[in-house]
């Protein structure tokens, strides 16, 4: 599929399908899709907390916001020597986002933006697609606090595709692919709202 293709109506068949996209790597203007086996994910309500992370959570000089700048989001997750967020993506994510299938959720110190994660939800899943921070440790703040707002809105899904060490160490897990569908399709017919 060509990049310019990508579109909402798109995207939301193939994430309900357990499908995601990413450029190939030989011409960022192929898309591929990929529905990996095992797939990561994290269950929403024992999401792990360092004590260095409970130190960060009690900031008084950080704050949350919601759905306040989608779009930088992106282009902040996309300030990486290798990245697939391309012109195409954030355009894309970006219907997603105007329609409510697609969120952010931002870090700020003092107004600033110091971090954040956006990804795409339907039904009760939340499908994490990147993050960023500009100061250390402002993209697992971001996720924590994104597995709290999920739990509080009654999702029963986080879905983060690939496991890494950064996911794991915030007790991400590996499932394989039918039992990722089961929970997905369980959680496609859940009614729940990202937005408070």
């Amino acid at each position: 599929m060509d990049a310019q293709e990508l579109s909402a109506e798109i995207l939301i068949l193939a994430y309900a399908q357990g499908c995601f996209p990413m450029p190939a790597a030989e011409n960022s203007q192929i898309i591929h899709w990929y529905r990996p086996d095992p797939r990561a994910i994290i269950p929403i309500d024992m999401i792990h907390v360092s004590q260095s992370m409970k130190r960060e959570l009690r900031r008084r000089d950080i704050s949350i916001r919601i759905d306040g700048a989608f779009e930088d989001v992106m282009r902040a997750c996309a300030e990486r020597p290798d990245t697939w967020i391309s012109d195409e993506f954030v355009r894309a994510y970006g219907e997603l986002h105007r329609l409510g299938f697609a969120h952010s959720l931002e870090v700020l110190r003092e107004g600033k933006m110091v971090g954040g994660i956006y990804g795409v939800t339907l039904g009760s899943a939340f499908f994490a697609e990147s993050m960023f921070h500009h100061e250390k440790n402002m993209s697992k703040l971001a996720l924590i606090r994104l597995a709290e707002h999920l739990l509080r809105q009654g999702y029963t899904l986080l879905e983060c595709q690939f496991l890494t060490d950064h996911l794991r160490s915030l007790g991400a897990v590996e499932i394989d692919a039918s039992k990722y569908m089961d929970m997905l399709n369980d959680a496609l017919k859940d009614a729940v709202s990202f937005v408070p």
